[in-house]
């Protein structure tokens, strides 16, 4: 059994706090920027490594499969081993991995990169949270996640126009090079700004590791490939490792995950809105994307500048809610938040081929990232509001593979409405797209009223005082 022996460790002043905020926040940028900066690149990789169509899905696949199926078992390795230890080893493998990857010369190098950058954002992703939620308190707290969300929703969106800034100018190498002078800096500095947690006696749930983290991995390989050859067999292996992962866990003295900490309400509650909230983000940013490519011609630069004002409104959103939520609620802010989706993705579904990009699709894309930006923040703060410092880690891996999963089910669904539309290239039919944006529109008006109902009600607990580690 672990030991449940509580040390009190003061919090850094108040001026550390902040900073070791935005080392936090920008080393999570990184991670979530390249999400979607390699995307904007495909083309030229595939001309200078010959890359075909397999290769560069992988190129995609592997960060995402290792992202999303590592996070819990790297949540759990900063309980046991410290937050802090755990957040720069994990910084280290994705600096060295951006760096293979921009040297890589043949496929395989490069496929092997990408995991390793999904390895390392695996464990840096969540210490760098559970850092956030045992360092802050009351409001300071909900403000921290504010920032946290905002950025880690605006990087999605400024991947696009990373991706197209830096292949239209250095090259597609930059796209991955661009993260070692940051891991430096931020390897360097962090120390000076974050305390460190001393190691917590227990043991390692290695069984539940490997069967969650290949349960995980299915899931998002069979969602990401949907409709090709071998996703329903994925999406079935899934199934049946999750439930030897939760028949494994009720018999381990200690466990990889609590499932009762997973069923309490606001545990249970933020997962749902962080799942919900990803997908229906991630799926505009899909099919905005390919809609002005396609559709209304504009290049990846032009694309890529359109995304800049997007990223800046689901920053101004996160803000807001982090705002707000310590006032009146999550439950308020979550309903508010995906309402202004709702209207802004009813705004996406008129579009035509003779509407310009920015007077006809940028105010209802706006719309939808201020709602879901906001949506990030209910999410986070809900889910980690009445976790303890001993299972910190834990918990902020649930809610980050809840945001991995909820993009690639999003995609996954929107690829499978907009069918002809997004084959069809320049053709012009704009149908699927038209389908997809009302789906995506019933979707967030559903998620706001099922929410109503699921989040609790009333502000979050204030979790003031000292900050426990073990």
């Amino acid at each position: 059994m672990a030991d449940t022996r509580a040390v009190p460790v003061m919090s850094p002043p108040d001026a550390r706090r902040w900073r070791a905020l935005a080392l936090l926040c920008l080393a999570q940028f990184m991670v979530i920027l390249d999400v979607t900066v390699v995307n904007v690149a495909l083309p030229d990789l595939a001309a200078d490594l010959r890359l075909d169509r397999s290769a560069l899905t992988w190129v995609v696949t592997a960060y995402t499969l290792c992202f999303g199926g590592l996070m819990l078992f790297g949540g759990r390795l900063a309980d046991l081993l410290g937050r802090r230890r755990m957040f720069l080893a994990g910084l280290l493998v994705f600096t060295i991995a951006s760096l293979g990857a921009g040297l890589a010369g043949d496929a395989s190098v490069l496929v092997g990169a990408r995991a390793g950058q999904g390895v390392g954002a695996a464990l840096l992703s969540p210490a760098a949270l559970s850092i956030i939620t045992t360092t802050f308190h009351g409001a300071e707290r909900h403000r921290a996640l504010g920032v946290w969300a905002a950025l880690g929703g605006a990087g999605a969106a400024a991947g696009v126009l990373v991706g197209g800034l830096l292949t239209s100018g250095p090259g597609w190498q930059w796209v991955f090079y661009v993260n070692v002078p940051v891991g430096v800096v931020v390897a360097v500095l962090v120390p000076v700004v974050v305390p460190a947690t001393p190691r917590q006696a227990g043991r390692m749930d290695i069984p539940g590791a490997v069967l969650v983290t290949a349960a995980t991995a299915a899931l998002i390989y069979g969602l990401v490939r949907a409709g090709e050859d071998g996703w329903l067999l994925a999406l079935a292996a899934a199934a049946a490792l999750y439930v030897l992962f939760v028949v494994a866990e009720r018999r381990m003295r200690a466990p990889l995950v609590r499932l009762d900490l997973l069923a309490q309400r606001p545990m249970a509650a933020g997962i749902v809105t962080m799942l919900t909230a990803s997908g229906l983000l991630i799926s505009g940013f899909f099919l905005s994307s390919l809609l002005l490519q396609h559709l209304l011609g504009l290049t990846a630069l032009e694309t890529g500048l359109l995304f800049l004002p997007v990223a800046v409104a689901t920053g101004i959103g996160a803000h807001l809610a982090g705002r707000f939520v310590g006032r009146v609620g999550a439950r308020p802010v979550a309903v508010a938040g995906f309402g202004v989706a709702a209207v802004g993705y009813v705004l996406l579904s008129q579009v035509d081929g003779r509407v310009g990009a920015w007077g006809g699709v940028l105010p209802g894309f706006v719309l939808v990232a201020v709602g879901l930006g906001a949506g990030f923040v209910t999410a986070t703060t809900t889910a980690l509001s009445r976790v303890d410092a001993h299972h910190a880690g834990m918990a902020s891996g649930a809610i980050n593979t809840a945001h991995e999963l909820g993009a690639a089910l999003g995609v996954a669904v929107v690829s499978a409405i907009a069918g002809a539309s997004i084959d069809g290239g320049a053709s012009g039919a704009i149908g699927g797209f038209t389908d997809a944006f009302w789906a995506c529109a019933a979707a967030s008006g559903a998620a706001g009223v099922a929410l109503a109902a699921l989040l609790p009600a009333g502000r979050p607990p204030a979790a003031e005082g000292p900050v426990f580690a073990h």
